[in-house]
């Protein structure tokens, strides 16, 4: 028996279903219907299908969608995305897989429970191909064909793999096998292993090597962070046609930040949640209080990681008190020959249980109010204080006496210099008298040079080192001459 194959078609957006008719010919308005013009919307924001429509392309998504592009066109082989459930992985390969719309054949297998042959018989009936009945050497014959027909072509071919975690070792082996399928210059077919954190666990082991080794990326995507989630839910009220200022309060969108764990689906079901209880309370937005009462109704509780610490006390070993015996007194000894071999005393197995330590109980810190103490300085401080303030005392008398001395000696070295100066200057004196040229006869020239040396030898020593001839007048001058 065939098992019946979905085929999945386009979605009209512009289509809307049917209403229902009274028996006057008035339309019936659905639950949904007024739910959604309550908060007027055009449709529901957190619903449960993958819808490409809504996928949010944050920072960590679309470097997700980036690599796998980019690994792709690289035509690298193998391929592998992993995340934790709920954040959003198969909405994000349907949006991979219709950007390779027209340009790549490509095929995307959900059916992870089931053995090699199944996994092959599901591939061929979603390329089309006839695989009932056969073998699996028969059908990897087949899948060859139909890839050396779409490289001919000019096709190339991926596999897309999801929640690959619940694939077992053998299968596994499979899926390696496929990629032998190949030319000596590209790859005939590119596969993607989606899955859950269990699958990186799965591929760590070393029987896996082979497989580990031909992946050449690995592509993770991380939770949310709080401004991630109130983004991603801004996008989904926009993609639904809200247009209000806001639906949720910051207060309400920091408590789903912090108890979604920034899981897309925890968001999703966290949200239609308060937005139906706003509408049954005929409330228009949902503030703090609401989202607390919503969150205790669906017992989230805050994650581990953010919860705070518990305290532990850990109380020092009391060391055990030292067994103390008084000596006793010492007998003599007895001579060597006789003396009784004695036996060491063998120690006795302990057969009694251990009890385990029974937890104290807790006991809360005692605190104690802070007190400010000021001590005094000790007597000798004084003694110190009294002797540094002598040694300043004296340090400045030497130096106000050096200063004395210093203005002492310059002001008698400049009255020395001043006496110094006065005594080697010369006296000022008076103009010369003109002296008439006084005939001489050649034959009493040299008495007159005898007179006039004596007559000069007559003069004060001042007159002769300073070079001046002696005051008086021509006359008396004239008559010493002619007396000689």
């Amino acid at each position: 028996m065939k098992d019946p194959q979905i085929r999945y078609t386009g979605m009209r957006e512009s289509a809307a279903p049917t209403p229902i008719n009274k028996g006057d010919g008035e339309p019936i308005q659905t639950v949904e219907r007024r739910f959604l013009d309550h908060f007027g919307l055009a449709e529901q924001p957190f619903g449960v299908t993958p819808d490409p429509r809504f996928l949010y392309l944050g920072p960590k998504h679309r470097q997700a969608l980036t690599a796998l592009n980019y690994g792709t066109d690289l035509n690298r082989g193998f391929l592998t995305l992993i995340a934790p459930p709920g954040m959003g992985k198969t909405s994000l390969l349907f949006q991979y897989m219709e950007g390779l719309r027209n340009k790549t054949r490509t095929a995307f297998l959900f059916q992870t429970d089931g053995d090699s042959r199944d996994l092959m018989r599901h591939l061929l009936a979603d390329l089309d191909l006839e695989g009932e009945g056969k073998d699996l050497p028969e059908m990897r014959l087949i899948l060859n064909q139909f890839l050396t027909r779409e490289m001919n072509a000019g096709r190339s071919f991926i596999l897309v793999v999801d929640e690959a975690q619940n694939l077992d070792e053998k299968v596994l082996e499979s899926v390696r096998l496929l990629s032998n399928f190949e030319t000596p210059w590209m790859k005939l077919m590119q596969i993607i292993l989606a899955g859950q954190p269990q699958l990186a666990e799965r591929l760590a082991k070393p029987e896996m090597a082979q497989l580990r080794q031909r992946v050449s990326f690995s592509i993770r995507i991380e939770p949310l962070t709080r401004e991630e989630v109130a983004a991603y839910v801004a996008h989904r009220l926009w993609v639904a046609g809200y247009k209000n200022s806001t639906l949720f309060s910051p207060g309400a969108q920091c408590l789903l930040g912090e108890y979604s764990q920034g899981i897309p689906r925890n968001v999703n079901n966290i949200c239609f949640s308060a937005m139906s209880l706003a509408w049954a309370l005929k409330q228009k937005n949902i503030d703090r209080d609401m989202m607390r009462d919503v969150l205790s109704d669906m017992d989230y509780q805050v994650p581990r990681a953010q919860a705070e610490p518990e305290a532990k006390i850990v109380e020092p070993a009391k060391p055990a008190a030292p067994l103390i015996r008084p000596a006793a007194h010492a007998a003599p000894e007895p001579p060597a020959g006789n003396r009784p071999q004695v036996e060491p005393p063998k120690e006795k197995a302990s057969v009694a249980p251990r009890i385990a330590d029974q937890p104290k109980p807790f006991a809360p810190p005692r605190y104690r109010a802070a007190v400010l103490t000021v001590k005094e300085p000790p007597a000798g401080g004084k003694l110190a204080k009294v002797a540094f303030a002598g040694v300043v005392l004296v340090a400045l008398g030497w130096a106000g006496v050096q200063f004395g001395i210093n203005k002492q000696f310059d002001a008698s070295w400049r009255s020395i210099m001043e006496l110094v100066k006065g005594s080697s200057a010369p006296a000022a004196a008076p103009p010369p008298a003109a002296v008439a040229p006084v005939p001489v006869d050649s034959a009493a020239q040299p008495s007159s040079g005898s007179a006039s040396s004596d007559a000069r030898s007559e003069l004060p020593a001042d007159n002769r080192n300073t070079g001046m001839q002696p005051t008086g007048s021509s006359e008396s001058i004239r008559k010493g001459h002619d007396s000689n």
